[in-house]
C-alpha cells in the first residue's frame, strides 16, 4: 500500500503510485542490463570497465534498502522515493554506457557525477527522517553521505579497472573533479529540499479579529436574557 501518496503534494517524500512503478521498473531493468553484460561486456560498451565487478555491485546497491527493511522490519512506510534514487545512479550509469554517451558526449560523464551524487544525498536525507529538518542540518547529511558515495565511487574505480585502461595518465586530475563535482551534487540535494518545503513554511497571515459580541453572558442572540 502507498501509504505516503496520502501526504500533503508539497511533501518532498510523500509517495505516489508512479515513484512505485519507476522504482521497480528501474529494477527489473537494471537486473537485465547487468545479467546481459556479465555474458556480453561489448554488449554495453564495458570492455576494459569491470563489467563483471559492475555486474554484481550495482545490483547489491538498488537492492540495499529492500535487504534492510526485510530484515528490520521498521514500522515507518517502505521510503520508495529514496530507494528509487538509490537505484537510479547503477541504472542510469549502465544505460548512459550503453548507448555510448560517455564516449559520445563530453560533459555526460561530469553530469552523471552531479545528478547522482544529488539523488544519493537526497535519498540518505530521507532514510534520516531529515526531509523537513533545517537547512544546515539537511546540507550537514547530504554532503557527508554525497562525499562518501563519491569517495567510494573514486576508490572503487582505481581498483577495479583504472590501473589498467589508458585512462591512468589522467586519472588523478579527474579524480579531484569528479569529487568536485560530488560536492555539488550533495550540496544541491539541500537546496533542493529547501525549495520543496518553501511552501510548507510559508507563514499563514493571522485571522482578523472577530467583532466583540453584542451578549457577553453567553446569551444567545435575540433573546430576552
Amino acid at each position: 500500500m502507498v501509504t505516503g501518496s496520502r501526504r500533503s503534494r508539497s511533501d518532498p517524500v510523500a509517495t505516489h503510485e508512479w515513484v512505485v512503478v519507476l522504482d521497480v521498473c528501474a529494477k527489473l531493468v537494471l537486473l537485465l542490463a547487468v545479467s546481459r553484460v556479465a555474458l556480453d561486456p561489448g554488449w554495453g560498451n564495458l570492455e576494459g570497465k569491470a563489467p563483471g565487478t559492475r555486474a554484481i555491485t550495482y545490483p547489491m546497491l538498488a537492492f540495499l534498502v529492500p535487504l534492510v527493511y526485510a530484515v528490520r522490519r521498521p514500522a515507518a512506510p517502505y521510503p520508495w522515493l529514496a530507494d528509487l534514487f538509490i537505484t537510479l545512479p547503477a541504472f542510469s550509469d549502465l544505460l548512459g554506457n550503453r548507448i555510448d554517451l560517455y564516449d559520445r558526449v563530453t560533459w555526460f560523464d561530469d553530469a552523471m557525477h552531479v545528478v547522482s551524487t544529488c539523488l544519493l544525498g537526497a535519498a540518505t536525507v530521507i532514510l534520516a527522517g531529515s526531509a523537513h529538518a533545517t537547512f544546515p542540518r539537511r546540507l550537514t547529511i547530504s554532503v557527508a553521505a554525497g562525499m562518501t558515495f563519491a569517495l567510494a565511487w573514486e576508490v572503487w574505480e582505481y581498483c577495479a579497472f583504472v590501473t589498467r585502461s589508458g585512462e591512468v595518465g589522467t586519472a588523478y586530475a579527474d579524480t579531484v573533479g569528479d569529487l568536485a563535482l560530488g560536492w555539488l551534487g550533495a550540496a544541491t540535494a539541500a537546496v533542493l529540499f529547501e525549495l520543496a518545503n518553501a511552501p510548507r513554511s510559508r507563514k499563514v497571515p493571522p485571522s482578523p479579529p472577530r467583532p466583540a459580541s453584542a451578549h457577553r453572558s453567553g446569551a444567545p442572540i435575540g433573546s430576552d436574557g
